[in-house]
Formats: C-alpha cells, structure tokens, sequence
C-alpha cells in the first residue's frame, strides 16, 4: 500500500529523519520500524548526490523515501521525485503563491508544470509504463508544505487552497521562534500547540493531510492525539547518541 493510500486510511505513520549524507544510514532507519525515511537538506548534510543514492537505499529496504528540500528550491522538489521520493517537504510555505509554486513543480499538467524526466524512478520502483506512470504520479506523489511561521498561519487557508497542496508540515522549532518573537525554542510552548491542533484540525476539514516534526516519542504522542498522521520522530544523530549512551551506561 502506499504512502498516501495508508495516509488516507487515516493510520499514523511514522517516519525517520535523515541529515548524514550516507545511504548506509538511510538503509539502516529503513529497515527499522519506521514506516518511512527523509532525506533532510534544508538542514540536514544532503545533497543531490545522496539523495540520489539515499531515496534507492530506502525504496530497496521497502519503505517509502521523503526529502525535505531547501528553502525556495523548488527545482530540487521535481529531482527528487526524478530520484524516486515518495513525497517531497517545502519549507517556509508562508503564501498562497509559495504554495502554488511548490505544486506545480511537483506536479505534471494540467495541475502543474512538473517537467517530464522521470528515468531513475521508474527504473528504481520497477515501473516498465512511462504512461501509467504519468497517469498515477500527481496523485501518488505527495507535496506537503512546512507551517512555521506567524505568516504562514495566517494565510493557512491560502496555503491549503491550491490543487496539487496534499498536506501541511508543522516545524515545532520555527513555529515556537516566530510565535515567541524569537525570544526561545520551546516544543512545549502552549500557543503553538494550540496552533497546531488549529493547523492539523483545518488541514484535514480540507482534505490535506497533517504532518509534524517531534521531538520524542511523548510529542509524537501528543501530535497523534491532535489528528497528525505523518509524524517524524527525532533524527540519525539522535539515534546514534542515544544508543551508545544506552550501551555505555549498561557497563
């Protein structure tokens, strides 16, 4: 089944998150629990190059392979789906017209102005009808765009609108900055998560699909609990210390 098919039968999924530029590493979360991996290049380590190699690490692992791009570079968004991502994270989606753009290079005509080179996915996810895959791939392919901003929640309704918008993204970290006026990072700062149960609430009144970014395993909870489905747990790096402080601390 796929992303979006799980998605919309309203399960919860949750995702690793990738910032070491090694396929080893985006292998490795694949074959854990997770339901599905992102690439992160707004801040994150990666790169065309390995995310070019990441997305086939997790897609051979069987699991479904996201990346979040840098700001403004929607150019990056069509390569990655090019590559074979499952879905495609925007950050900084302040306006209607950021929205827009996003969609349509995520999107082939009529919805957007996706160009046609779909070569590595169609290779990678075994797929010998470049004609089917034109039909399936502006549904099958998912476009979600970060809410972090003061700006951003006050032209969400504007965001959600456009044809090709399948989702929004609460980043709690920029969120708690803009709604603090830069004053602390807080993912526990109640404004915005009553913010983010309003975004999760109104994204699916829409039909768009909710997602977030948390910190823990209890904010993943909470964020459950509000209506997100896609929910991203902590990152690589995370991981790593974690578990060899886990292992050090049994010595």
């Amino acid at each position: 089944m796929s992303l979006r098919a799980r998605l919309e039968a309203d399960e919860t999924l949750y995702i690793a998150w990738s910032g070491i530029p090694d396929p080893l590493v985006a292998e490795l979360l694949a074959r854990a629990a997770y339901d599905a991996v992102n690439l992160d290049m707004q801040h994150g380590g990666h790169s065309i190059d390995s995310i070019l190699r990441g997305i086939a690490a997790v897609t051979l692992a069987g699991k479904p392979a996201v990346v979040r791009i840098p700001v403004g570079r929607n150019d990056v968004a069509s390569r990655a789906l090019d590559f074979g991502a499952a879905a495609v994270i925007a950050p900084m989606v302040n306006s209607r017209d950021d929205a827009r753009a996003f969609a349509a290079a995520m999107k082939f005509p009529p919805t957007g102005e996706r160009s046609w080179g779909p070569t590595r996915t169609l290779t990678l996810h075994g797929q010998c009808d470049p004609q089917a895959y034109l039909r399936s791939a502006n549904r099958d392919t998912l476009a979600i765009a970060m809410v972090e901003t003061r700006a951003a929640l006050a032209a969400l309704d504007e965001v959600l609108e456009p044809e090709g918008i399948d989702g929004v993204f609460v980043g709690p970290s920029d969120f708690s900055i803009a709604l603090s006026d830069g004053m602390r990072i807080d993912a526990q700062n109640p404004e915005m998560l009553k913010a983010a149960e309003d975004i999760a609430r109104r994204a699916r009144g829409k039909g768009k699909l909710p997602c977030a970014f948390a910190m823990n395993a209890e904010a993943a909870r909470r964020f459950r609990d509000m209506g997100f489905r896609l929910i991203a747990v902590g990152t690589d790096t995370e991981c790593l210390g974690r578990g060899a402080a886990a292992l050090l601390d049994g010595l």
